[in-house]
């Protein structure tokens, strides 16, 4: 089964890290990948070094005719059965490659909410000529229905993300010991993007610890995460809230990185907290690797935890309530062991990279013989 995977960049994003995941995978799994992208970006070494072949391609254009001929090119010279996207501008530029090559099959995924009305617009004009789309939840997919008036009745199905357990394994370096603090200090973290647009909600977060730190004084808190152009304001309201409350000390904006196994082997809880959400590869990789978890209640992540039966919920936004849970979780051991241990064992059958080829594979195959 020959299939390529065409992202726009290879930032260090969800999408991304979803698809190296896949990339590191998929020969055990059946599958011949071909990964193409439009732009570069932090994980490409990564992606060369993944298994799977890495073509590095360039988008001069929104919609550029001259990228989606060498596409059409890579189809044709490596006889590719399936071409797969990750975001509507990837569709267009699959969708044009593909034009009058009656045996591929075309598959777009939505990993997320959709930003803005012209991608709205192009995701409305791809899913019906996709011969199948992915949503990474039902919420997600409720979502794009209720919000951005998107048909999905029909040729979608629900595919979870899904973490590599080998690569959550930690290499040992202490995060702990990089911050200066022993390894009886809580420690709390969140890993997300700082994105310009009303999806994470790192500032909730901050004004928890303020909280937080009037019970326990030494509780240190870490985000773990990129800032995208036009996001700086977001970063600078956290940072204004732990200034304010006296915890800069206690509070680290470690940036993006890439050793979010050693970061999730040393916090004590690791905190997701959204106001839109697909399904984020974070809270699979807090899983597998054995973390407890706190979650806001979006439906994504009631539909990850199984409705709370492995994760602490909070509402969305509530800052007091989601202190409350971080310091009922630092002062019960006990409690952080048995959730940190279902959710790993959950994840490894429904949200782990072995899970999510698997369905992936069933997809394609019954394309293929359809």
């Amino acid at each position: 089964m020959k299939v390529l995977h065409f992202l726009d960049t290879l930032g260090r994003g969800g999408a991304e890290m979803q698809a190296l995941d896949v990339a590191r995978n998929a020969r055990d799994h059946g599958i011949e990948l071909t990964v193409a992208a439009a732009g570069g970006g932090s994980l490409e070494d990564e992606f060369r070094e993944s298994g799977a072949e890495l073509i590095t391609l360039r988008r001069r254009l929104p919609v550029d005719p001259f990228l989606a001929r060498q596409i059409r090119r890579i189809i044709e010279e490596r006889e590719i059965e399936i071409v797969h996207g990750y975001q509507p501008v990837d569709g267009i530029h699959l969708l044009l490659a593909a034009k009058g090559l009656g045996n591929v099959r075309k598959v777009l995924s939505f990993q997320g909410f959709i930003q803005d009305r012209k991608n709205r617009s192009a995701a409305k004009f791809l899913i019906p000529r996709m011969d199948a789309n992915i949503v990474v939840s039902r919420g997600l997919q409720k979502w794009l229905s209720d919000e951005d008036k998107l048909d999905t009745s029909k040729n979608f199905c629900v595919i979870y993300n899904g973490g590599d357990p080998q690569r959550l394994t930690p290499s040992g370096n202490s995060l702990r010991a990089e911050l200066g603090i022993g390894d009886g200090t809580p420690l709390v973290g969140m890993v997300a993007n700082f994105y310009r647009d009303r999806r994470k909600d790192q500032l909730t977060v901050a004004k928890a610890m303020a909280k937080v730190a009037e019970i326990i004084s030494n509780a240190h808190c870490v985000f773990v995460g990129g800032v995208e152009s036009g996001a700086e304001d977001k970063l600078a309201a956290c940072k204004a809230v732990c200034a304010e409350n006296g915890i800069s000390d206690r509070v680290h904006f470690l940036g993006s990185r890439n050793d979010i196994p050693d970061i999730l082997a040393d916090i004590d809880i690791a905190i997701m907290s959204s106001f839109h959400e697909g399904l984020p590869v974070a809270i699979s990789e807090a899983m597998l690797a054995g973390t407890a978890m706190i979650l806001s209640d979006i439906e994504p992540h009631l539909e990850a935890s199984q409705h709370g039966e492995f994760a602490e919920i909070f509402p969305t936004g509530d800052a007091e309530l989601l202190a409350g849970k971080i310091l009922g979780l630092l002062g019960d051991n006990e409690r952080r062991d048995q959730l940190a241990a279902k959710a790993r064992e959950f994840a490894l059958e429904n949200l782990s990279i072995h899970s999510h080829l698997s369905e992936l594979k069933k997809l394609y195959e019954n394309l293929l013989s359809a």
